[in-house]
């Protein structure tokens, strides 16, 4: 089974300013923690306070966006929430109205290993950057310029629930924002 990103907001600013946070929409299933290009307001009936979001590409990798559904509640055939505990299994679905928050230097994001690209190498993984035509930020060495960049703080985990009896944890990373441009 195919895990998805898990996101949990340590701190950010978007908490406290309202026009930070909004309510997208996009043509792609879209994991929490993946970074998004905000667009015009959806011309879709029902949509208005809703904006659709694209795949960030070279010349668009400065003041992001970041996918971020709090409520992360699985729904199952459309009809039933809350039936998974692991949030790894949470992803906003097609079509479907999702909250993003606008990333802002000093935020800081607790997120698994699936909610990055590349491999984290212990000891020379430093920094994951915004780049082209990639929805998740990736594991480099240094910050990149002119993208948006976070550092690693430290590794960590993420306790997950997945059942009554057992429960387990995965490895996570805790990183702060350095830069939107």
């Amino acid at each position: 089974m195919a895990y998805h990103g898990v996101v949990i907001p340590n701190a950010l600013m978007a908490t406290n300013i309202d026009s930070y946070n909004r309510s997208v929409v996009d043509a792609a299933a879209q994991d929490n923690g993946n970074l998004l290009v905000m667009g015009a307001r959806s011309t879709t009936a029902g949509e208005g306070e809703v904006f659709d979001v694209s795949q960030p590409v070279t010349g668009s990798l400065t003041n992001l966006w970041m996918a971020y559904s709090g409520d992360e509640i699985v729904v199952t055939n459309a009809q039933y929430k809350g039936l998974d505990p692991d949030p790894r299994n949470f992803f906003n679905a097609i079509g479907d109205v999702f909250s993003a928050y606008k990333i802002a230097v000093g935020d800081i994001i607790l997120v698994n290993a699936e909610a990055l690209a590349g491999t984290y190498t212990a000891g020379s993984s430093t920094h994951v950057n915004a780049t082209d035509q990639a929805w998740k930020l990736t594991w480099g060495t240094s910050q990149t310029a002119s993208v948006v960049s976070y550092k690693l703080l430290a590794v960590k985990y993420i306790s997950l629930a997945t059942g009554a009896i057992d429960s387990q944890r995965v490895t996570a990373y805790e990183l702060e924002c350095v830069a939107v441009a």
